[in-house]
């Protein structure tokens, strides 16, 4: 069996390789919302995208937040990433694994790490959002023990039906 672990990005090579990752998410994200363009447009936008992905280790960076990565054999194959959204809450972002990787359970060793980092970081409750076509997405997540929860924060009307937001306790 391959060997799957989850660390933080440790060089120019590991946050290329959460930058590629987070395009093929954008794509995933096209490819299942082709009929609400307004959603990527809005949280995605094209001419904005790439300076956000070179934000990210400053939007991630500890203690605040962090980057996961998961290594399969020496490569990057997935990402997520979690920031502070409140007093003891962190939300977690952005957990993708490439189509390659995927079965060998790098989004939830992802999701457990981030879990486990948030709590000796000090957080106690740990936030997400998803859209209702992400069902893998959701699977895991309720998997992972989160429950449905009220929006943390307003989401765009002509786009809130198609949102869903979970919750954990640390």
């Amino acid at each position: 069996m391959a060997q799957l672990t989850v660390r933080q990005p440790q060089s120019d090579r590991d946050h290329a390789a959460v930058r590629a990752l987070c395009r093929a998410y954008r794509a995933v994200l096209a490819e299942r919302w082709p009929d609400h363009p307004q959603f990527l447009h809005r949280y995605y936008n094209s001419d904005t995208f790439e300076d956000l992905l070179a934000r990210l280790p400053n939007l991630h960076k500890p203690p605040e937040g962090a980057i996961f990565v998961a290594d399969l054999e020496g490569q990057v194959v997935g990402c997520g990433m979690t920031h502070r959204v409140a007093d003891g809450v962190c939300e977690i972002k952005r957990v993708y694994v490439s189509e390659a990787a995927r079965g060998h359970g790098a989004a939830r060793a992802i999701c457990v790490e981030a879990m486990a980092q948030a709590r000796r970081d000090g957080y106690r409750r740990m936030v997400l959002d998803t859209t209702t076509r992400l069902h893998e997405a959701i699977r895991l997540y309720e998997s992972l023990g989160f429950d449905p929860i009220a929006p943390f924060y307003d989401p765009p009307a002509d786009f809130a039906e198609n949102l869903l937001f979970f919750g954990k306790d640390l």
